[in-house]
């Protein structure tokens, strides 16, 4: 069966990234590698320290009863309290014990190849620097807060943590096929912005897009304008998403077992020969094969979104 994967790719190196593959250029720092892992993870001083533990503690304000259970049991295993940014290497030991991941320290975003090989091997790159003050409530850029908050505590759940090596793996065949936007689609709505149902009425939040930011977490979940739909796949790598405002639409797994099946599974191959170069549904459409748990009055969106001063109800 043609998986998400390549079963019989070699993913202990770095794959070269073929010149007719279309990604994003980044310009590579001279200080890190081709792996564009720093050195060592950035010494924090004390004000910096002291906006994690603000940034922390307006998270565990909202996440209560919003975030899904497996991410506040990972919370609960791993050394990410309000005592400064967590250090990577601690972090990275007991993180190894439940599942097998670590976390290593990146400057900036990097380049999808490299990404995909690093979470192909269990690594989970996080950015190597934090938000100021003035960019508190939101910063463009993943920093460590978003990073090692809003990821690292999923990661403690073996399903996840193994849905996470699949979908770096998964990266080798987007790029043969220049399929990386629909890939990045399927990552934005489960990884980002997933939601789970954990009971007939009880949608919580899995993505880390979601769990790092107060807005969200409770737009996500409670808002009446977006949409919350059960998470098909083919038809979430047709979608379009958005990156510097609340999401119109949201997709909810029934559990992470079934986010595993529904993508490790799955004939890529075959999806990947029949889908477009670019999206076919907007972000807030709804179609007809959507099981539909919330149908949004997409308010927030029609009324101009962030930056019309909206209401994110």
């Amino acid at each position: 069966m043609a998986t998400l994967a390549d079963q019989n790719q070699d993913f202990s190196v770095l794959p070269d990234l073929p010149a007719d593959v279309f990604t994003a250029p980044l310009r590579k720092p001279a200080h890190v590698g081709d792996d564009w892992i720093e050195p060592a993870q950035t010494q924090y001083d004390a004000a910096e320290d002291a906006i994690w533990n603000d940034l922390y503690e307006r998270q565990m304000d909202v996440l209560p009863g919003r975030a899904a259970s497996a991410f506040i049991a990972g919370l609960q295993k791993l050394p990410l309290g309000q005592r400064g940014v967590p250090d990577f290497n601690e972090l990275s030991e007991e993180l190894g014990h439940l599942t097998g991941w670590s976390v290593v320290p990146v400057p900036m975003l990097i380049p999808d190849h490299v990404f995909f090989w690093h979470l192909a091997n269990r690594r989970f790159p996080a950015g190597n620097f934090i938000r100021t003050r003035e960019t508190f409530d939101y910063i463009q850029e993943p920093d460590v807060f978003h990073d090692v908050f809003g990821h690292v505590p999923m990661l403690a759940d073996p399903v996840y943590a193994d849905y996470m090596q699949e979908y770096g793996r998964a990266g080798w065949k987007a790029m043969r096929y220049n399929r990386l936007k629909a890939l990045g689609a399927l990552y934005w709505y489960t990884v980002e912005f997933g939601l789970i149902l954990e009971g007939p009425s009880d949608v919580r939040a899995y993505g880390a897009g979601i769990l790092s930011g107060p807005t969200e977490a409770v737009f996500s979940t409670e808002a009446k304008s977006p949409n919350r739909i059960m998470l098909n796949v083919d038809r979430v790598m047709r979608t379009d998403y958005v990156i510097s405002d609340l999401q119109p639409t949201y997709f909810v797994i029934e559990s992470f077992e079934d986010l595993y099946h529904q993508t490790v599974e799955r004939d890529f191959d075959r999806l990947y020969r029949n889908l477009p170069p670019a999206f076919t549904y907007a972000n807030a459409a709804v179609i007809d094969v959507d099981d539909v748990l919330h149908r949004g009055t997409q308010e927030y969106l029609l009324r101009g979104g962030r930056g019309s001063g909206a209401k994110p109800i």
